[in-house]
């Protein structure tokens, strides 16, 4: 398994030298300076990787160069091999070609991607002792743990960059769908590019933690599991197996969405803001819930629906009061949109409730 160190996506094999140039240069140049002295400690010659990726000797030492992504994927790839290790020196013991496509294969018949990513840790162990994985998760929320076990040295920034994007990478390609972060924490200070790491890891990045962790919604762990062997091989054999979500379809954005809607007040939704809060465009949201049969304003409705006819029926609360909760300015408008949503009139709605074996019907009925 290759490495997912590339801050660009990259889909298909490069094969010779014309494409590697392709693409921002985005990619720290600090990952490259990780394998070279990977190289030096074994006595060995990195030139010939940094050839074929195109990267020029005296810029490996530069902290403000860049390269592509199509470059980092060339020289971890002839790193991985003439190293014959594909941590590329991060742990004392080196791992063999092929070792992270062991544990691949030993997740992949996992019913749910929960513990799918527990048998990754687990296992993960059996590779080396260096580093601990773990996944947890605090009320709402995953996370997914890297701390050292008796080896601080282990924890560099390249190792924690290429253990964690590896199985988030991994992690979005068995469930089929994005699986955005809502933070990242590092056991390190910000480096010189920090910027890169809005490319790295979505959502707010966190420095001078107490170990390395992602987090994100809990209800991804539940996703089942959408890949089977023939799926495991082909990915295996493609230059870039595993890269860091590259769907556009999230399996969870209208559930996120529907929970950022209720987490505020409805009267402040809009867009932009909205998409802001799941760490998107507002583009990229109204195209993606497309995609998954949605739309903002439909979502909007139904949970504004929701609520107000739970107020109706669960409390006596003026029309007024019920309408300003729903999000609308004025209870003339909330009951024309209220009768649109379930075919009757507010007060209609509250005096069916009221009688036995009745209720009034939301949006998510119809």
């Amino acid at each position: 398994m290759r490495t997912l160190l590339n801050t660009e996506l990259v889909h298909d094999s490069v094969r010779g030298t014309s494409l590697l140039r392709q693409g921002r240069a985005a990619t720290p140049m600090a990952f490259v300076r990780a394998m070279v002295s990977a190289y030096q400690a074994r006595g060995l010659d990195p030139s010939a990787a940094l050839a074929l990726a195109q990267i020029a000797p005296a810029s490996v030492n530069d902290p403000s160069a860049r390269i592509s992504a199509a470059q980092m994927e060339v020289v971890s790839e002839a790193a991985m091999r003439e190293l014959d290790d594909e941590a590329l020196g991060c742990f004392r013991r080196a791992l063999p070609w092929g070792s992270y496509g062991m544990l691949a294969r030993a997740s992949l018949s996992a019913p749910t991607l929960g513990l799918a990513l527990k048998r990754w840790c687990r296992h993960h162990q059996l590779l080396t002792g260096d580093v601990s994985l773990a996944v947890h998760t605090e009320g709402d929320s995953a996370h997914l743990v890297l701390s050292a076990e008796g080896a601080p040295e282990a924890l560099t920034e390249f190792c924690v960059v290429s253990v964690l994007r590896n199985l988030l990478g991994f992690a979005c390609w068995l469930v089929d769908s994005r699986i955005p972060l809502q933070g990242a924490q590092f056991p390190y200070p910000a480096p010189a590019h920090v910027e890169a790491y809005r490319l790295l890891f979505d959502g707010p990045s966190q420095f001078d933690q107490p170990h390395a962790a992602l987090r994100f919604d809990a209800r991804y762990l539940a996703l089942p599991i959408h890949r089977d062997e023939a799926a495991m091989n082909g990915m295996l054999q493609r230059a870039l197996p595993l890269t860091v979500r590259p769907y556009r379809r999230d399996r969870l954005l209208v559930q996120r969405v529907r929970h950022a809607l209720l987490s505020q007040p409805l009267a402040a939704h809009n867009a932009s803001d909205l998409a802001a809060q799941l760490n998107l465009s507002a583009r990229t949201l109204h195209r993606q819930l497309k995609e998954e049969g949605a739309s903002l304003q439909t979502l909007k409705d139904t949970v504004r629906c929701e609520l107000a006819t739970d107020l109706l029926q669960r409390s006596r609360r003026p029309i007024k009061q019920v309408a300003l909760a729903a999000g609308f300015q004025n209870e003339k408008s909330f009951v024309r949109a209220f009768k649109g949503w379930t075919g009757m009139t507010p007060s209609e709605c509250r005096q069916h409730n009221a009688s036995p074996g009745q209720r009034c019907e939301t949006a998510s009925d119809i």
